[in-house]
């Protein structure tokens, strides 16, 4: 039998120990997480002011491409990943996850994908340059020659995506500790399970979409060529049917992880476990008929936007569910708030915030006015920055202590949690308003009247950065640094309550070792 501990460098490489894996997903994703941060940074700089002052128009389009690219598939969803394979098996009572070589063989295969994504910046005509969504025909008929390489970094990405999502599905219902029925799991657990099947379902239909991409340029198909009798629309209905429940495979584990935090800190059961386990396969389902509101402004019949709007209006329902239970968990709670509290608060604020703007977008008649414009940009980054991003930030603080036996520093964990919230809402704010008053996304130069605006933007976002520096300072210190020990129970000091006192299963429900069948 292969080791399952080996050491040193083999230790990482052929590792199928689902902690180690988990902490190289993380790892990566935070990696990731600051490449793209960088990306930003020359966006924001670049809009600081009107006219055109340090890189490129071009340069500047591949910057606004990359930049999605890695958020999405680099730092968000391996950040997720990452967070399963940690808490998976030890929130069912699992010994690790069910297919321990495949899991590292899709971890592995993502660093080799991104190097790939990245060496574009390299290359004649440089990297790809038509938007995360890569639009036919831009990235058809119009790619940069490094399209391919784009081409075949997405095709490595959902190979990984979809092995990862197997593995979940498999442990889940295979590996649960003798007496977890479904409906005893850790909500975590669920909405890792929802979102592997959503992960199924949707990756190859990017691949397809990716590989109509690649006849398309070199093959003398004409999919997307309106000239040769295809259809670049759908290319859009494609991508958003994909693109769609892709959001929301970003999005669900952080509503997990929100989901045991919350009852944590504020002492009390979680509000209407079953009602948030249907409200959450209720999302999934709908995430399935909502992709065209995305597309209002292609001219499909009115039928159609009607349907979609009205499809959209009613995904608003289970996400609102959620809300009001994670409200109603605090509610009269004996609340303390350490950092992964906050973060967690935080979470359900601005994520309420991102979701009040998408229900304005779904209204097909003022989507006219709000499409392509830095509103959308606002909306979906109150959803992801603060939900996605904060919701691993707070799973990192709040189980960082039982990964590591060692307690990070609070106060540094409040400032950071205090610094990104300003600057996230100093960011992301003003971006609503120059975007009712009209400015468009992804342009490098702009009208005098959207200057103050983008002047606010750009101060946040490079505030935004530093500050992850912070946070990448107290994990280095914490782990690696010399940092308090934290007991078995790491939250008792800081709540004042004693473990077996909290009137809620402890917020780890764990078995380090799988508990012995009688």
């Amino acid at each position: 039998m292969a080791d399952h501990h080996p050491t040193g460098l083999k230790r990482w490489l052929f590792t199928t120990n689902h902690k180690d894996i988990g902490s190289m997903y993380l790892w990566f994703s935070f990696v990731m997480f600051i490449i793209g941060g960088a990306m930003a940074m020359v966006i924001r700089a670049e809009l600081y002011q009107p006219g055109l002052q340090f890189v490129d128009p071009n340069f500047f389009n591949s910057m606004t491409t990359m930049h999605g690219l890695i958020m999405v598939f680099g730092a968000v969803m391996p950040s997720m990943v990452g967070l399963a394979n940690w808490l998976i098996p030890m929130q069912i009572g699992a010994p690790d996850m069910a297919l321990p070589r495949m899991n590292n063989w899709s971890f592995w295969i993502l660093p080799f994908a991104f190097t790939l994504l990245l060496s574009s910046l390299f290359m004649d005509g440089g990297a790809p340059n038509f938007g995360w969504t890569f639009y036919a025909p831009l990235s058809t008929t119009y790619g940069p020659p490094s399209t391919d390489f784009f081409i075949l970094g997405v095709h490595m990405m959902g190979i990984s995506s979809i092995m990862g999502a197997i593995n979940v599905i498999v442990t889940v219902f295979n590996m649960r500790a003798p007496g977890m029925t479904l409906m005893k799991m850790p909500l975590f657990v669920w909405t890792w399970v929802i979102t592997a099947f959503l992960l199924i379902m949707v990756m190859p239909v990017l691949a397809g979409a990716v590989t109509m991409m690649l006849t398309d340029r070199h093959f003398g198909t004409s999919f997307f060529d309106a000239a040769g009798g295809g259809d670049p629309v759908l290319f859009q209905h494609i991508f958003w049917f994909f693109g769609h429940p892709e959001v929301y495979i970003m999005i669900l584990p952080a509503f997990g992880v929100a989901s045991e935090i919350i009852p944590a800190f504020a002492r009390k059961k979680l509000f209407g476990y079953s009602s948030m386990v249907y409200a959450t396969a209720s999302i999934a389902l709908l995430s399935f008929v909502v992709w065209a509101h995305h597309m209002f402004t292609v001219g499909m019949p009115v039928a159609g936007e009607l349907f979609f709007m009205i499809a959209t209006m009613l995904i608003a329902v289970p996400t609102g569910v959620k809300v009001f239970n994670w409200v109603a968990t605090m509610w009269q709670g004996s609340m303390t708030f350490e950092t992964p509290m906050l973060f967690a608060i935080a979470f359900v604020i601005l994520f309420t915030i991102g979701g009040f703007s998408g229900v304005m977008l779904a209204m097909a008649p003022v989507d006219f006015q709000y499409h392509d414009t830095y509103f959308v940009v606002a909306h979906f980054h109150y959803v992801l920055f603060p939900g996605a991003i904060f919701g691993t930030t707070a799973a990192v603080y709040y189980w960082l202590p039982k990964w590591t036996g060692k307690m990070y520093n609070e106060k540094l964990g409040k400032l950071h949690f205090w610094l990104s919230m300003i600057f996230v809402n100093l960011t992301f704010f003003p971006m609503h308003f120059s975007g009712l008053a009209g400015m468009p996304r992804r342009i490098p130069d702009y009208n005098m009247m959207f200057a103050d605006f983008n002047q606010l933007a750009s101060i946040g976002a490079f505030g935004l950065g530093l500050t992850q520096i912070l946070f990448l300072a107290i994990l280095i210190k914490t782990i690696w640094g010399k940092a308090e020990k934290s007991s078995d129970k790491p939250w008792d000091g800081a709540t004042g309550l004693e473990w077996e006192q909290l009137p809620c299963p402890a917020p780890y429900h764990t078995f380090d070792t799988p508990p012995k069948v009688s």
